[in-house]
């Protein structure tokens, strides 16, 4: 008749325990510990703000031209004298992207955005933006 193995415990328990450590550092240092790939001007400001707070706070006039209307009555958030800035919440990463795009064709200046992180987790937007390596210049607006 068949044998019956004895199941160590101990064992099992150790690794599990060890595959639990691993599987949560590596969720937390992907998710939470992001560093991005470039150091990005960065600026620290009020959380819990509206859009046009932070384009106010950074779109000065010695900067550039706030809400600039073109042509087509579209209207680039700051028009400097070398980029079309798009800002937005890091959760509407994509959306900046193409406005920004779309502003830098109309007026022939170089696209950037200006990404709002409300949380440490926002970082993971920027990881996004990053990998499709277009030439956007990023700034970033820490409101957290």
């Amino acid at each position: 008749m068949g044998r019956k193995k004895k199941v160590n415990t101990q064992k099992r328990v150790i690794s599990f325990a060890v595959t639990f450590i691993l599987m949560a550092t590596g969720i937390y240092y992907l998710g939470l510990n992001y560093v991005p790939q470039k150091w990005y001007d960065t600026q620290v400001m009020m959380p819990n703000q509206v859009e046009s707070y932070y384009v106010n706070q950074w779109c000065t006039a010695d900067f550039g031209r706030k809400e600039a209307v073109l042509w087509d009555m579209t209207r680039v958030d700051c028009l400097a004298k070398d980029y079309a800035i798009e800002f937005d919440f890091a959760k509407k990463w994509a959306e900046s992207i193409g406005q920004a795009l779309y502003y830098s064709k109309m007026t022939g200046k170089k696209p950037a955005v200006a990404i709002i992180l409300t949380s440490p987790t926002d970082y993971r937007f920027v990881k996004k933006i990053e990998r499709l390596d277009n030439g956007i210049k990023i700034f970033l607006i820490k409101a957290f």
